[in-house]
Order: C-alpha cells, then structure tokens, then sequence
C-alpha cells in the first residue's frame, strides 16, 4: 500500500466534504491520496464540481471502487446505515461521531473493525487535548470529564424545535445538560466533539461524560467549546477554546484543517479504534 496512493472515498458534499475534496485533489499527490468517489444525498450538487467518473449514484456500489479510507461527512444516519459496511471493505474515518451513542451499533462497529482488521478512526475535531483524555483514560486516573458547547443559536440543528423560538439579543440560554449519551440524538450535528470525547474517554463513556450546550446570541464571530477533565488526588485541567465561525456554520474554520490533518493519519492501525 505504500508504493501506491490511498484511494479516499468521501460521503457527504457539505461544507466540509468540498474542503476535503478540494484539498485532495490539490495536495493528495503530494501525500499520498488519490479521490476513489463522491457521494452526496443531492448527486445534481456533483455535477459541475467533479468529473463524471468520481460521482457515486448508489452509495452501496462503493465496494466497486477499491477504496482504502472511506470519509463520511454528512450525517449521522449515514453511519448507521452503512457503517458496518464501510469498515468491513475499508478503514473508515466517521465524521459524526454522535452516531456512536447508540451503544449497539458502536459495538457492532468495533467487532466488524476486529473482524475485519481494519481501524475506525474518530477525528479529534474541536476537542483539544483529547489525546491526553485517552492517556488518563486508559491508565485508570480519569474520574470525570465534561464539555461545554457555547454558539450563536443560528449555528444550532437540533431535533424537535427546541432552538426554533430564539430571538436576536436574548442573550445566553442553556438548552441541555445531562449525559452525551442523552445529548446526541438532541443535537446530532452539533456535538461530535463530545462524541470524540466521549471515545477517548471510553471507561466513562457516552453516558459518563458530561455535555452542555449553550445557544448564546453574543457569540457572533466564533464557537466557545471548555473541557474540564477531573483525575486523582485534586487534579484538574480546564481547556477553553476559541473556534472562529460564521453566523450560521456549524462547524468552526479551525475544525476543517483538523479534520484534514486526522485523514493523513487513517493509513491503518488494526482492527480498533483510533482517535486521530
């Protein structure tokens, strides 16, 4: 696999999906990727960006096209519905994470990973210092960890109406605080962070770690995102990071070149799962 490039695979042509694909037709000679196919729910969205032979119609063909790494950046649903599969013919980068609550498909995830010795990788996304979170799980130190998701209402997709009533210049309002587990089907689109947080901090869990989002109208220009990890013995650590946005975005500017930089990791780490 070395001597030739990773065939990529993206499912999705959001915002970030065409900043993938731009940035691997750009550069991917360069580090080694090559485009495999594009899928997108809406195909008429494909047609003037990319080359007729790149264009997935039926999301179940992707095993015609010898993918290496597939990247799923559209929604959750898609995760549950071709998940298994994607992992079962390929290393599989899932960039809604939230997907994973569901606590039977993140095991049949893991045993199809197993199986078929291929890596789900999970992108650390807007999670800072998730890595060490990982560290602290894994030794045993970690005893609590919660995440706080602070955005202009309008960077908000959440189920249910919940958001639907908010006005200019009311301020902050809490719209949630329980469990991620709890959290992700509210918020699917949202809070892959926490998702990503709550995978490193496996022993803990989606339902172990704590989530709150906040719809706040003062933040106009960036998304706030404050990690808190509780250890041992008084031991404490509090991130507070500041994600430039646009009105409306729900992901930050700073996310898509995290996102880029966990793609240059997915070249295969076994049958597991790897926050990257």
């Amino acid at each position: 696999m070395a001597d030739r490039p990773l065939k990529v695979g993206v499912v999705g042509y959001g915002h970030l999906g065409q900043f993938l694909v731009e940035k691997i037709q750009r550069e991917g000679p360069k580090v080694g990727l090559q485009l495999a196919f594009v899928w997108n729910r809406n195909p008429d969205k494909l047609k003037d960006s990319l080359p007729k032979e790149l264009i997935l119609h039926d999301l179940s063909d992707f095993t015609r096209r010898g993918t290496d790494v597939i990247v799923e950046v559209c929604h959750p649903q898609i995760v549950k519905e071709f998940g298994v599969r994607f992992v079962s013919h390929a290393h599989f980068l899932v960039g809604s994470p939230s997907a994973l609550s569901d606590s039977q498909l993140e095991h049949e995830l893991r045993t199809a990973a197993k199986q078929h010795g291929k890596t789900l990788y999970v992108p650390s996304g807007a999670l800072w210092g998730g890595q060490d979170i990982q560290k602290m799980n894994d030794s045993g130190t970690l005893q609590a960890l919660s995440i706080r998701m602070s955005k202009h209402p309008s960077c908000f997709r959440l189920t249910g109406g919940l958001l639907s009533d908010w006005t200019e210049g009311e301020g902050r309002r809490v719209l949630f605080h329980g469990s991620v587990a709890e959290l992700c089907p509210i918020a699917p689109n949202n809070v892959n962070t926490m998702a990503a947080a709550a995978i490193a901090a496996s022993k803990l869990g989606f339902h172990g770690v704590t989530g709150e989002i906040i719809s706040d109208t003062a933040l106009a220009d960036y998304h706030i995102v404050e990690v808190e990890v509780i250890g041992p013995d008084g031991f404490s650590v509090t991130t507070v990071r500041q994600n430039p946005a646009k009105l409306g975005a729900v992901t930050g500017n700073a996310t898509y070149n995290s996102f880029w930089s966990s793609l240059l990791v997915c070249k295969g780490h076994g049958g597991r799962v790897y926050l990257c």
